[in-house]
């Protein structure tokens, strides 16, 4: 199961392994004070895909269409958390205000898309003239 949290919120048993995925630390927290497994840096958006966004609704779909093709870019950065999501909860922690656009959601559909392709039987095997 993925999920996510902003890491203002408490933190739950719940929320199994709980990985930062922002390029910058969270702003008013200290590194002692935050209770996380990982902090992934390379795996948030880049720097200038996350300052042209920069939080404004309206530019939304192209952030998520750009940011999705940097994670195809590098499933080196990924791979791992989808093991963590499929052995139990993985929660992905963000400090942005918004709760509905922000790059960890967007991280959220782009592994659980991942995790049901994994899913997926292959296409049957073709046996040719044998019919």
């Amino acid at each position: 199961m993925i999920q996510c949290k902003r890491v203002y919120d408490a933190v739950d048993a719940s929320d199994g392994r709980r990985v930062l995925v922002d390029r910058l630390w969270p702003r008013g927290v200290r590194k002692d004070a935050l209770v996380f497994d990982a902090w992934l840096q390379e795996l948030a958006p880049s720097t200038a895909l996350r300052q042209r966004f920069a939080h404004v609704d309206e530019r939304f779909n192209e952030f998520r269409r750009r940011y999705w093709q940097q994670l195809n870019n590098h499933p080196e950065h990924w791979m791992a958390l989808l093991d963590i999501a499929e052995r139990g909860t993985l929660t992905l922690l963000y400090a942005a205000k918004d709760t509905q656009h922000n790059n960890a959601q967007v991280l959220a559909e782009f592994l659980q898309q991942e995790l049901d392709r994994r899913d997926r039987p292959s296409s049957p095997v073709c046996y040719g003239n044998e019919l």
